[in-house]
This record gives C-alpha cells, structure tokens and sequence, in this order.
C-alpha cells in the first residue's frame, strides 16, 4: 500500500496569511478572532492553544480597548463601524481577493443603484446578485456592501429570485464553482433574450470573480483522485469549499471517503486503505498539511482489526 498527500492540497493563500498573521499577533498579547479563523476545527482548537480566542457579533458588540483579528473572509461595513465606536484594535487579514471583490460591489452599488435613486429617475433600479452561499461568512461581507439588499442566489434553482424587468449585476463567492457560474450567466442570457419584455443589452452585466487560485485545483485534485484507488479527503464540516472540492473528486473516484479528522478514521476504513495499492490524502483550502500528514500516519501504521462474529 502507498499513501500520497496531494501537493496541491492544503491552505489557500488568503487562509496562510490570516493564520501567519495571528501567529504573529498572538506573540504581542491577548487576540481575539470574529469567527472561526478557517472552517476546520482541529486548526481553530491549535491556534486556541497558542491563546486566540474565538468571538462572535455579540462579544464584538460588547467589548472595549481589545485586539480583534478579522478572518480571509472578509468583513461588511458595519464590523469596522462598531470596532471604530468600541476602540477595538482590527488586525485585518482578509484576503486581498475577497477584498477585491468587495470593492467591485461596493462600487457597482453606489455608482448604479444609489445614484439612480439619488436623481429620482423612473428607470427600474438595477439588482446585483450574488451567487453564493447564502450565511457564509464571505457572502455576509458581500451582503454588507449593498446594505444588504443583494440577491442572494445558491444554484441555478434560486434563479427566479431574479426580476428579470431589471438591471442585473451578477457577481459570485470566491470559491464557487465556475461551471456553476457559467451555468447561471447562460440561463440569465436565455431568460432575458426569450424575454417579453424589452430589456437592453447592457442590462446584464456580469463578472467572473472566482479566485483562480482555487478554481484551478479542480483538475489537478481530479487527476490525483484518478490516480489513487482510495481516496480519503480531509476537510472541515463547514467548509463550503470542502463540500464543492469532495464531490469533485467523487465524479472521477466513487473510492472517495469524506473525514475531518483522526478519529473518523473507521476500521471498515483501515480495512479499505489496506485492501487498495493506492491511498490518495487531499483536502480542502481550509485544511492544514499538518492534519493531512496525521491522516497518513494513522492509515500507515494501523493495521485494520478483523471482523469478530
């Protein structure tokens, strides 16, 4: 039996800075996260060790003159806003994509919808969209730069949120799915062109904002999966993109066995690993090396227990 880590798993760069960052900070003094620093629970318990703290709204709301990380997922306006009127102290390490991307939205919002209504015109006030999770913590900052009136849509069945009489802007979460996308902006297209109602051609503009970075591990990650008879692939449970990047390696290896930790390493688990010539270890942008490598010890040096009648 051979048990590989994929090279191209493990931390995106957005979550490798904001960890790094707290590492850092955490040697001045006492830091606290708003929210957990990356959808893994087995990274969020190693960093509380090392003394960050996890806090949510509420606390956030509540606290005084303290040092508050805010994670890769970027932020709304109303977070600085109340750290401005607590005097907290932000250390920021959103992603510099997800900040990009929040200013294009931002900037679509004031310059299409507030300004239309600023003047009072009779035209029909335009809509930006997002395609994403709806909760997530990205979205939610997304939300915040339209003072949350963005639609949010999760597939292409949400596609009648839509008031296809108006403007659309469609943007998308970073680490969404471009075939998805794409599948979006054709059925948007084909809406409005089998439409009754006369819209213009500028009507619908849209912009593919899926971070590269990790929309390009799709195929390397299915090429792996390919490549290994098992797969185990390690991620947390709130991880959207773990969710996205699992099925992905299932469409190519139906061998592929979701865990986010040692201890769901089963035995009738073992007894696959060892029962195969090839174990393939991947994982998601939230995943640590460092638990992928405890993974690949525990299937190495377990040998799997025998059935007992």
């Amino acid at each position: 039996m051979i048990v590989t880590i994929d090279d191209n798993s493990g931390f995106c760069f957005g979550v490798t800075t904001a960890i790094e960052t707290a590492e850092r900070e955490l040697q001045k003094g006492p830091l606290f996260c708003l929210g957990d620093i990356v959808h893994n629970g087995q990274e969020v318990n190693r960093l509380a060790h090392l003394g960050l703290e996890t806090i949510d709204y509420d606390d956030l709301r509540s606290m005084r003159n303290v040092r508050v990380l805010l994670r890769a997922h970027g932020e709304p306006p109303s977070t600085y806003r109340i750290a401005q009127q607590n005097m907290i102290e932000i250390i920021d390490a959103s992603c510099p994509v997800v900040l990009r991307l929040q200013k294009m939205i931002r900037d679509t919002y004031q310059n299409h919808v507030l300004n239309l209504r600023a003047k009072h015109s009779d035209q029909p006030i335009p809509q930006i969209v997002i395609f994403g999770q709806k909760g997530h913590a990205e979205v939610i900052g997304l939300e915040g730069q339209t003072n949350n009136t963005a639609i949010v849509i999760e597939s292409l069945q949400d596609i009648n949120k839509i008031d296809f009489t108006r403007p659309i802007y469609l943007f998308s979460q970073t680490t969404k799915s471009v075939e998805e996308f794409n599948a979006i902006v054709e059925e948007i297209q084909n809406r409005i062109a089998n439409s009754e109602v006369h819209i213009q051609p500028s009507t619908f503009e849209y912009h593919d904002t899926i971070c590269r970075n990790v929309a390009n591990r799709v195929k390397r990650l299915q090429a792996f999966a390919q490549n290994n008879d098992v797969i185990l692939f390690v991620g947390g449970k709130k991880s959207s993109n773990a969710k996205v990047l699992f099925q992905n390696c299932l469409e190519v290896n139906p061998c592929t066995i979701f865990v986010s930790n040692e201890a769901d390493i089963t035995v009738d688990i073992l007894q696959q690993c060892h029962a195969a010539n090839r174990v393939g270890i991947c994982g998601a942008t939230s995943t640590p090396k460092w638990l992928m490598e405890q993974i690949k010890t525990r299937i190495e040096t377990n040998v799997p227990m025998a059935h007992t009648t």
